[in-house]
């Protein structure tokens, strides 16, 4: 396929794709359209940024043509809102020019104005999991015209632990269906639920899986404890021009709110917003809006953006804290470097991540080059509680690698001793006073 009109699309279709900036089909478009315009089900392995919406997007609006009737009849699953709000707004892009109707529905807001938009019917309903099936129990939802399912992110749904959820919908939907299944990994646990889900599948997969995008350079820098990850984080971000939009992922929200908090004082609150599972609704919404327009150049967050924002111009994206769900990795780095522009992706890791950062190199195959911390970039020593946390988190590794292995946190606790009576008077890594832990004789 040269073009998208080799897929004797409608013209209403070939306009909005035309209007929409896209010339030739990528890989996964074009080898998973036809097969999803045949009507067979489809397991797409592809990893972020190849343009799979559009995979399965733009058949489904060829196959349902115009609207009809009051209920759904495609279905699409995806495990965030920011996700399923990315896809509704690729259905309202490739649908403008039909009357084919549409809505996203996902938790964080009330329903009511979800199920008046459902009761004025529709042909196409995104969802996440758990609003769906809270909808279908108030009987506000009636899926027995679903006729073709997606499930976007697969992988990201089990993480989530949607299962229970999945069958419960799988349950309450006709029998006879189309099933589409797309996700960037593919686990032992998304094997097993392509077996149950999809029959006699075609699989799709363009790029090996976990395989991250060749436009995204990456780095890593060993750093021996979190005060110097600020002071290196603080280095990259001073060159403004070119760290121009950068993405921030920590693992935890309180590590996303300390960061967004230390970047706000050092630069400027209006460079910056962060986005986690606590964050309300609206707030999510407007802080993705705000780094997708370039209002801000920094936006920090838990991996709960890293497959819901799609920004051509990102820069860097910096991994804080490397992901303990290894295939996230691939997602967050997924975020620069799309659309064939190029992205540099940078992780800090202390000792205790080393072990983490082997697991990542074995899934996508590659070893990320190891780089020195720039000169003028202050290395303060390690905090003594600091230090015992990560011997102890290394202790860990090697027990589960080899249950023999009897520790040696005790070696590195009496190395380590007396250094917390350095830290009197001093600040933590985001500039609030530590106490001495010096013990008491």
């Amino acid at each position: 396929m040269s073009t998208f009109q080799d897929f004797k699309f409608n013209k209403q279709i070939i306009q909005a794709i035309e209007e929409a900036g896209y010339q030739t089909p990528t890989p996964i478009q074009e080898k998973a359209i036809p097969l999803v315009l045949a009507g067979h089900d489809v397991m797409g392995v592809a990893q972020t940024g190849t343009g799979k919406t559009a995979a399965f997007v733009l058949p489904i609006l060829m196959k349902i043509k115009y609207a009809q009737g009051d209920h759904p009849r495609a279905l699409i699953l995806a495990p965030t809102r920011e996700l399923a709000l990315q896809i509704e707004k690729a259905v309202q892009t490739y649908a403008q020019y039909t009357d084919i109707r549409h809505t996203c529905i996902y938790g964080g807001l009330g329903p009511k104005t979800q199920i008046e938009t459902i009761a004025e019917g529709v042909d196409i309903l995104i969802a996440t999991p758990g609003r769906l099936l809270d909808l279908y129990s108030r009987e506000a939802l009636v899926l027995k015209d679903i006729n073709t399912l997606v499930m976007d992110e697969a992988d990201k749904m089990m993480d989530m632990g949607f299962m229970p959820q999945i069958n419960s919908i799988l349950e309450v939907i006709p029998v006879k269906r189309q099933n589409l299944l797309f996700s960037a990994t593919m686990p032992e646990k998304v094997v097993k639920l392509s077996e149950d889900f999809l029959e006699f599948p075609e699989r799709v997969e363009v790029t090996p899986q976990a395989t991250t995008a060749e436009t995204v350079d990456q780095v890593v820098y060993e750093v021996p404890n979190l005060k110097t990850k600020i002071n290196l984080l603080q280095h990259f971000l001073k060159d403004e021009e070119a760290f121009s939009r950068v993405m921030i992922f920590t693992r935890t929200r309180k590590s996303a709110d300390a960061v967004y908090k230390f970047i706000a004082r050092k630069f400027s609150e209006d460079a910056v917003r962060v986005i986690h599972a606590n964050k309300g609704q609206n707030t999510r919404i407007n802080s993705m809006n705000a780094f997708k327009n370039g209002e801000i150049r920094i936006l920090v967050g838990t991996d709960v953006v890293a497959r819901g924002i799609d920004v051509t111009l990102v820069s860097h994206v910096i991994n804080f804290d490397i992901p303990l769900i290894y295939e996230d990795y691939v997602h967050r780095i997924g975020r620069t470097g799309r659309a064939l522009q190029d992205g540099k992706a940078i992780s800090f890791i202390t000792e205790a991540d080393i072990y983490h950062m082997q697991k990542i190199e074995k899934i996508i195959r590659m070893q990320v080059p190891m780089a020195k911390i720039p000169a003028g970039v202050d290395i303060p020593d390690t905090p003594f509680d600091e230090a015992q946390a990560i011997a102890r988190e290394i202790d860990r590794q090697k027990r589960k690698e080899n249950p023999d292995y009897k520790g040696a946190f005790h070696d590195k606790k009496d190395k380590s001793k007396g250094q917390g009576s350095k830290n009197n008077g001093k600040k933590n890594s985001f500039g609030k006073k530590l106490t001495s832990r010096k013990k008491k004789k």
